[in-house]
């Protein structure tokens, strides 16, 4: 997947060539070009070219012919290669957003990422170790003194909350 055919200079004008370029350029490339974030961008290209690869797709246009057993074929082959499953849901979030572009365009009927199962995620918590609330709150309630109060709210930052 490629960014827009051509780079303005600030303040020029397209000229009529660049304008009939512009208008050629297939949806898929527009959606690519609009990835803000370089991270994100370099990600979905290399999950976008994980997919294109497994599915034998060579143009752009060939996305208009993905179907759900597609997808549903790729995330399976994702399972066995061992990859972590976030890894399958951003592959899969990656490929879904195209299609999602691709419907508003109207270059295909419908996302056929959606509604395809994702791996489960571990729930809410990171994994990063956190403080609970209960030792946020003693944390706070800590002063640099040595009075009862204090060496209580000392003493829970140091050991697990109930």
């Amino acid at each position: 997947m490629s960014v827009l055919p051509i780079s303005v200079e600030r303040g020029r004008r397209l000229t009529g060539a660049e304008f009939h370029q512009l208008a050629a350029v297939p949806a898929e490339a527009e959606w690519f070009a609009n990835l803000d974030n370089p991270r994100t961008r370099r990600a979905y290209r290399i999950d976008l070219q994980d997919f294109m690869s497994f599915a034998g797709i060579a143009r752009p246009d060939e996305f208009r012919l993905v179907t759900r057993a597609h997808v549903l074929a790729w995330r399976k082959t994702l399972e066995e290669r061992t990859l972590s499953g976030a890894t399958i849901r951003r592959k899969l979030a990656a490929l879904s957003s195209l299609f999602e572009y691709l419907c508003e365009k109207n270059a295909v009927a419908f996302n056929p990422v959606k509604g395809a199962k994702r791996p489960k995620v571990d729930g809410n918590e990171g994994k990063t170790p956190a403080i609970s609330d209960h030792q946020a709150h003693a944390a706070r309630c800590a002063g640099s003194g040595d009075s009862q109060g204090q060496a209580r709210s000392r003493a829970a930052l140091s050991r697990p909350a109930p």
